[in-house]
């Protein structure tokens, strides 16, 4: 079995790589490759999937590549490649370049293998819980659902849904064999800050137990759903096992969440690594931020991953003894931890 996971180089991509690697198998199927296509290479942090000799990376902008792929045979595709929210408020094209263009084209590379007489590929999009927002006509409800009606108010969860689209309807002409995930923010996500909007959810817990500063740039009393690395990758996976009936048609189904305040994730970071790591964190209001944020979803429900057997983080409390766990004993992830 081949597998394409873009983004591959990323956080999400790397940990799903890993995960399904040491499971060997896919839908019943033994995995002979894993390509990851990423634009940055494979750093040292990654060196064990360099190593790993089912694993080929490809490191070049995903829309350089598809052309290539279109002569190219797979047999199951997980998109994660995405520029994220706040770059794509920042930079129009960027957006429209990175999300809408790539995605258009890896879907018609996918198409033209089904029309030159390949069977349709299975392919996993990774949608985002910002294509929920407040809009006039169609309020946004206190809890998101699988049904709720899609209303970005970003750029990104636009282009988000657009391509939601773009899967269900080369689904529906039998192009691929599509399934849209919509992803929880998921924290927390090692490294340094990105240009999410989102970063600091995980920032103002990795930032502390690192031993630095991180200045949270909303209120204490922000409420949003969010989701352990572990978790979404189990999502993924599992959306792609499911059959086509327990998928339940061809619209995106929300991945589950844990619905949690800023203050809370505080709370359960004095109570996991000790108030002293939680002193670390102070708040100062970023307008920019703060107005993305305020229009995305405060909680969300899962019914149809919930089918699957798919639940959400038991607390944030886990969340951040997992984050602790995986970084044992690298050199300065955890030293704000010391003594």
């Amino acid at each position: 079995m081949k597998i394409l996971i873009t983004g591959g180089a990323g956080f999400v991509g790397a940990r799903l790589a890993r995960t399904l690697l040491a499971r060997g198998t896919l839908a019943g199927q033994p995995i002979t490759r894993i390509v990851l296509s990423d634009q940055f290479p494979l750093g040292p942090h990654l060196a064990d999937l360099a190593a790993d000799a089912r694993v080929e990376a490809r490191t070049s902008p995903l829309l350089a590549q598809c052309e290539a792929l279109r002569d190219e045979a797979f047999d199951g595709v997980f998109h994660l490649a995405s520029a994220v929210s706040g770059e794509c408020e920042a930079d129009f094209d960027l957006g429209m370049r990175s999300n809408l263009d790539s995605t258009r084209a890896l879907l018609d590379a996918l198409r033209s293998r089904v029309q030159a007489g390949a069977a349709p590929t299975r392919l996993v999009f990774s949608s985002s819980v910002a294509v929920f927002g407040p809009e006039d006509a169609h309020p946004m409800p206190e809890v998101v659902g699988d049904d709720t009606l899609p209303t970005p108010q970003t750029s990104y969860g636009i282009q988000k849904f657009i391509c939601e689209q773009l899967v269900a309807d080369y689904t529906r002409k039998g192009f691929i064999d599509g399934r849209s995930a919509r992803l929880m923010t998921v924290t927390v996500r090692p490294g340094r800050p990105n240009g999410a909007a989102s970063s600091f959810f995980s920032g103002i817990i990795r930032e502390p137990l690192a031993g630095e500063t991180s200045v949270c740039p909303v209120a204490p009393e922000t409420s949003h759903p969010v989701a352990s690395p572990a978790s979404t990758v189990a999502g993924l996976i599992a959306v792609y096992e499911a059959s086509r009936e327990a998928y339940g048609g061809r619209t995106a189904l929300n991945l589950p969440g844990l619905t949690i305040t800023v203050q809370q994730m505080l709370d359960a970071l004095a109570r996991v690594a000790g108030p002293e790591v939680r002193a670390r964190v102070s708040f100062q209001h970023d307008e920019r931020i703060a107005g993305i944020v305020a229009r995305w979803p405060r909680a969300s429900s899962a019914a149809r991953a919930n089918a699957l057997g798919l639940q959400a983080d038991a607390s944030f409390d886990d969340i951040i003894r997992q984050y602790i766990a995986d970084h044992q004993g690298h050199p300065t992830a955890l030293k704000g931890m010391a003594g």
